[in-house]
């Protein structure tokens, strides 16, 4: 099975039965997580009931992103005592926040971590990451294996680095905080996350600011995109 399923969509604090950011990568049989923060990892456990997931990619330190991370390490300490070590692949900055949430058992003797800044490979993926601007040090990711090719903003300004990481991709998901004119050089509006995404084939919005109107983001994506549009959905489930 080759897929990508939504975890969380929203950004800042989950509406109402959704979650924040968070995805889940599957490639025959391996898989990655993408970001897990607030009321994410409940969704997860839907898929890998006692948290077996192959790797685990962290964008940057903001709780939206990371918190469940903890969460999940103790899923796997106390359902899995004897399983290796996941890699997470993360900036220094979310170890820290990881720490700070739960010092023991150290977030470092549950995962493998790794610097994502210097992260080349995740099982059968080849990793490209491209810092893009935002509040905390945040890393843009591209994952490729044979025959798909994913990309993931994480939380993003505006920058023409957009372009670089999602051209050829099958699939781009990208930061769609605001709507309308609103302007901040470290989030973006769907029309400049679909401005980015050219030479993309889909494009998916999401870290939607909690009460928004989601359709008027794919509108003003699709006023832009060439592509298909799509509004991540918790529990939505895309075939690549």
């Amino acid at each position: 099975m080759r897929s990508l399923t939504v975890l969380g969509s929203c950004g800042a604090w989950p509406e109402p039965g959704r979650a924040c950011a968070g995805f889940l990568l599957e490639y025959d049989g391996f898989r990655v997580v993408l970001d897990l923060g607030y009321a994410a990892l409940p969704r997860l456990l839907e898929y890998c009931p006692r948290g077996e997931v192959d790797a685990v990619v962290v964008t940057h330190q903001h709780p939206d992103h990371c918190v469940d991370v903890s969460a999940l390490a103790r899923v796997r300490y106390y359902e899995a005592p004897d399983a290796p070590p996941v890699p997470l692949h993360c900036t220094p900055g979310t170890l820290e926040v990881l720490r700070a949430l739960e010092p023991h058992p150290d977030p470092a003797e549950v995962f493998d971590v790794h610097d994502l800044a210097s992260t080349t490979r995740i099982g059968p993926f080849d990793v490209q990451t491209v810092e893009l601007p935002h509040y905390k040090t945040n890393f843009g990711v591209r994952l490729s294996a044979p025959g798909v090719s994913v990309a993931y903003t994480g939380d993003s300004g505006p920058s023409p680095d957009l372009r670089r990481l999602a051209q050829g991709t099958d699939l781009f998901i990208a930061d769609a905080t605001l709507q309308g004119d609103a302007s901040d050089s470290y989030l973006m509006t769907a029309a400049e996350a679909a401005h980015g995404a050219a030479g993309a084939r889909r494009l998916v919005l999401t870290h939607f600011w909690p009460g928004s109107d989601r359709q008027v983001s794919v509108r003003e994506a699709e006023a832009v995109f060439d592509g298909e549009v799509i509004a991540a959905e918790e529990g939505l489930t895309l075939e690549l």
